[in-house]
């Protein structure tokens, strides 16, 4: 499977049904991806406008150190901890599917999980959700097998644990079918299909750089419960969870306009988990 691949609909194309409008909403964003010498993002601008922060836990990004410092800032800013886990792919960023086997894959997660939790002990905090990354995140969209061992490791590890993934998800129906609070997102900086499927990366509109469009969009998708899809057609989209991306150009800019939005709207900014 290509990463990049189209993901099923979030929900249906329904403009005239919006969804009652959120109070509140939280923002995330995937963070502690830098490693050794290499930096990407602004961690701690980032830090300073959202809610929850997706670490990466050393398999497709982050170094020991970075994830130390990672969740050292997080904890003294407020900010809840989420493990991101990847597929042990670091050349390729996590970007890049691999065919595990389930057994495999969920002892990769447990061994994720641990690594992150001792990062935010020494912290005074903990890891208070899991969220895959890349590759993981689309491939559990519809792969069954790897949904369920990814599951079974949060089962194993942390019943308490929510699950933040894609609407409509193996992941989230699994995940709640196990007894895992799951929890849906939306993508503030990403293009989405008429059929309410994500841009794939590859085509034009699949990423928007523009932090007044971006807020804009986002602002509306959270108070009314749509976004305008690349086709122009309105699409619904239910969602707890905003995600901001780290690492796009002019990241901390987009943030900072996406908050502004919604706080101007009347929405306040926190964790879907509460304090961690």
């Amino acid at each position: 499977m290509d990463p990049s691949d189209p993901i099923p609909p979030t929900t249906a194309a329904t403009p005239d049904a919006p969804a009652t409008p959120r109070r509140s909403i939280d923002l995330n964003a995937d963070l502690g991806e830098s490693f050794g010498a290499w930096r990407l993002g602004d961690d701690l601008a980032m830090l300073d406008l959202v809610s929850s922060a997706n670490v990466a836990c050393g398999f497709h990004a982050g170094d020991p150190l970075t994830l130390q410092r990672t969740c050292a800032a997080a904890a003294e800013r407020g900010v809840v901890i989420g493990a991101q886990v990847g597929y042990r792919d670091l050349a390729g960023f996590g970007r890049r599917f691999i065919d595990v086997a389930p057994d495999e894959l969920t002892a990769d997660v447990l061994y994720q999980l641990g690594a992150l939790e001792a990062m935010c002990r020494v912290a005074g905090t903990r890891v208070a959700y899991v969220k895959p990354h890349g590759a993981l995140y689309n491939a559990v969209v519809h792969h069954e097998e790897q949904a369920r061992a990814l599951v079974a490791a949060v089962v194993a590890y942390d019943a308490t644990l929510p699950v933040l993934g894609l609407p409509g998800s193996a992941l989230l129906r699994r995940a709640a079918e196990a007894g895992l609070r799951a929890v849906s997102e939306a993508f503030a900086d990403r293009g989405y299909t008429g059929e309410g499927t994500l841009v794939p990366r590859r085509e034009p509109g699949a990423l928007l750089h523009d932090p007044d469009l971006v807020a804009a969009r986002t602002a509306r998708l959270v108070t009314d419960g749509r976004i305008r899809a690349v086709d122009g057609t309105w699409v619904a989209v239910a969602a707890e969870s905003i995600c901001t991306h780290g690492d796009s150009p002019g990241a901390v800019a987009i943030a900072r306009a996406v908050r502004a939005a919604l706080e101007g709207a009347g929405v306040r900014i926190e964790p879907f988990t509460g304090r961690g």
